[in-house]
Parts: C-alpha cells; structure tokens; sequence
C-alpha cells in the first residue's frame, strides 16, 4: 500500500502545474507600429547629370561629396569610376562579370 500512496502523491504532485495553467493568458494590448521617420535628406545620393564632350556624366554625391562617376560615351561602352577610399583618387569599376571584385565599402562614422 505504501507504494500505492507514493504513486498517488506523485501524480498529484506532476498535475499540479498543469491545473495551474487552466486560467487563459491576459489579453495583448493593441499595439500601433512605431511612427514613420522621415531619413536626413542628406543620406539620399544626389545625381547631377551632365553633358560633356559628346558624352553623358552622371556624378553621385553623398553630404555634397563626390564618390561615383558614370561616364557614357555617344560611342563607346560606359564606365564607372569610384572614389573607394574616399581620398578623391577615382579608380574604375570592372563590368559585372569580369574577374575583379568591388567590396561594397561605406563610412559608418568619422571622428
């Protein structure tokens, strides 16, 4: 009988946590998402397009500084040149599928 007992007190012991579970969760509050904030407008890339010796210049600048010129010539293939290291050193860009590699490299911050 002992056994049985220890059985009994055990299962009880088991259920218990489960009969506290029975009371439903409280409910969520309605909850908006956060408000939409505008970007600095001076994140956004700034495109000047040009005409220059029978050929088309699109410069890009960020904060008003230069990174990347596009160059498209009336005859003749277009070609990029960026500024990677941000010292005004323009070097050019490889077309997509050549076998150089250009790391997309950004400023995070400056101190």
């Amino acid at each position: 009988m002992p056994r049985f007992s220890f059985i009994v007190a055990l299962l009880a012991l088991l259920a218990t946590p489960v009969l506290a579970q029975t009371d439903a969760p409280p409910p969520v509050p309605d909850v908006k998402p956060p408000a939409m904030v505008p970007l600095d407008d001076s994140l956004e890339p700034q495109v000047t397009i040009s005409q220059r010796e029978g050929a088309t210049v699109e410069e890009t600048r960020i904060n008003g500084k230069l990174y990347k010129i596009t160059v498209t010539p009336e005859n003749g293939i277009p070609y990029t040149l960026v500024d990677q290291r941000g010292d005004g050193s323009f070097a050019p860009v490889e077309a997509p599928g050549t076998p150089a590699l250009s790391i997309p490299m950004w400023v995070i911050g400056t101190f």
